[in-house]
């Protein structure tokens, strides 16, 4: 069921279906998109049902349980295993929405944009850093609207938070610390249980298990190096602490941690990035890391640190009860104050030099949610607030904080040239496929 995708094939899909208008209407809906769905269990499951006011044509899963389980409120949705093949029938949907695992997003999201369908990517937009920037290149070639999954990006909270910083309500940032209690990856049996985590793990499995039915292994797999069925990799997200299958929680919750600093500050590359934490393992991601971003001045926005924080981590100025002691957090420290955030609230800190206070005016529009964004975008001007441009940036700098991490040195990053220019990180920044892979 292996079928090689070439840069050929990809550009040839692409030239045969440019012409095609944006919207190919079903007579019987002309007012909505006709949306396939990659990726139906799990996360995918939540975002099918976050579209399912639109005209849902197929489902299409690794796991023929979940297109079962999907398709009891979508009968007539057309079913397939293999998202490759999806596309011998791309004629009859407008839309995509991945919800893959995360070492195939690029692969099923680089279909969809040569085959001209708006997309909508879950959180990281890809694997690794040069597939963001192939997304991101090749969406900007594109007349599609984009959009990946970073839902707490339509929030009011967050909307507020941006135009407080950029309305200069704390005076110039410099400083930015971000940090979440999650330890999901590589840690230690006492760990594992104070985190509460699903399972403890140390070492890739030795012996092989059954295969669940209905399970196509070698298709979950895609472009990973081959191993034995697992319980360890799935059901569940078991599978991103395992470098071959994810980032671990820096690029997974990173996508909405950083989000924030990331769009209020208007970020796009670091200059150079340095990690610490455990030793780092061959193949799982830590529990507990930290890894700091420098940010040159650009425009009006100086010379930015930002400090990401997982697991045991956590900012000197919060453990030693500077602010409140919040679980997850994102503070930005001013010339005139701090400004703590988290997904729902925030608060001007110190709170009694901001007690008469004169909120901003609105600038961002308030929405109903992050799917409807995107819905909305690809019926009328196909813009959004996280598209590929925004969030393949923001994916490229999360994966970095990985790089240095397990390069175990401070790097230096040359983002127009896309490498690490004081270490060998070129087999961190693009991974080598398995063999009948290719992007």
């Amino acid at each position: 069921m292996r079928r090689k995708i070439t840069r050929r094939k990809f550009l040839a899909a692409g030239a045969a279906t440019i012409a095609l208008p944006n919207i190919i209407r079903a007579q019987n809906s002309p007012n909505r998109l006709n949306i396939a769905v990659i990726g139906c269990g799990g996360r995918g499951g939540a975002n099918l049902r976050s579209v399912s006011g639109e005209n849902i044509v197929a489902l299409c899963d690794v796991n023929q349980a979940a297109i079962d389980a999907a398709a009891k409120d979508h009968p007539k949705a057309r079913q397939c295993n293999d998202f490759r093949t999806l596309f011998d029938h791309q004629r009859e949907f407008d839309a995509v929405v991945v919800s893959t695992c995360e070492h195939t997003h690029a692969f099923a999201t680089m279909l969809a944009l040569r085959h001209n369908k708006h997309v909508y990517c879950e959180k990281p937009l890809t694997h690794g850093i040069w597939e963001a920037r192939r997304i991101r290149e090749t969406a900007a070639r594109t007349k599609v609207a984009t959009q990946m999954g970073v839902q707490i990006h339509a929030q009011a909270n967050y909307r507020s938070v941006v135009e407080l910083i950029q309305a200069n309500a704390i005076g110039a940032v410099r400083e930015v610390h971000v940090w979440v209690a999650r330890a999901w990856g590589r840690q230690s049996a006492a760990d594992a249980k104070r985190f509460n985590d699903i399972v403890r793990i140390d070492e890739r499995p030795k012996e092989a298990q059954p295969i669940p039915r209905g399970l196509n292994w070698d298709l979950w797999l895609g472009p990973a190096p081959e191993r034995a069925f697992h319980t360890t990799y799935v059901p569940g997200p078991k599978w991103y602490r395992w470098w071959d299958f994810g980032s671990g929680t820096m690029s997974d919750l990173g996508s909405h941690w950083i989000d924030l600093p990331f769009w209020a500050l208007r970020l796009r590359a670091p200059s150079a990035i340095e990690a610490s934490g455990p030793p780092a393992h061959r193949e799982l991601a830590p529990a507990t890391m930290s890894a700091t971003y420098e940010y040159r001045q650009q425009g009006n926005q100086p010379a930015v640190r930002l400090t990401w924080y997982q697991g045991d981590m956590k900012p000197e100025i919060w453990r030693k009860n500077g602010i409140p002691q919040w679980a997850n957090g994102c503070l930005f420290i001013g010339a005139r104050g701090m400004l703590l955030s988290d997904y729902g609230r925030h608060v001007l800190l110190p709170e009694k030099d901001f007690a008469n206070f004169r909120r901003p005016d609105p600038t961002l529009p308030r929405i109903t949610s992050h799917h409807a964004e995107w819905i909305r975008a690809a019926k009328t001007d196909l813009r959004t607030s996280a598209d590929f441009e925004y969030s393949g940036w923001l994916t490229e700098a999360n994966h970095l904080g990985n790089v240095a991490y397990r390069l175990g040195r401070r790097i230096e990053w040359d983002a127009e040239n896309l490498r690490v220019t004081n270490a060998d990180a070129a087999s961190l920044v693009r991974r080598a496929y398995r063999k009948g892979w290719e992007l």
